[in-house]
């Protein structure tokens, strides 16, 4: 791979870290809502909603790492 690909690489790597950060700061309000419901709700339909929120939101940042880690093989080929 050439040194102009490796640096488009590097370019798209730097973005889905941002991009993976964004989602980290959300997965983690959603956690801080969820953790402050009233004890009345923490059992409800909408808790279970969040909690699924969050577990989507953390399968996101795996799977953006997933990809970093395939970028990074792909530019050390």
């Amino acid at each position: 791979m050439n040194k102009e690909r490796r640096k488009s690489i590097d370019d798209i790597i730097t973005e889905l870290d941002g991009i993976k950060s964004s989602i980290e700061a959300l997965r983690d309000e959603e956690q801080e809502s969820l953790d402050n419901l009233s004890d009345n709700l923490q059992e409800s339909t909408r808790a279970e909603r969040m909690q699924e929120a969050i577990d989507s939101l953390e399968y996101a940042c795996d799977a953006i790492d997933e990809a970093m880690d395939n970028l990074e093989a792909a530019q050390n080929s």
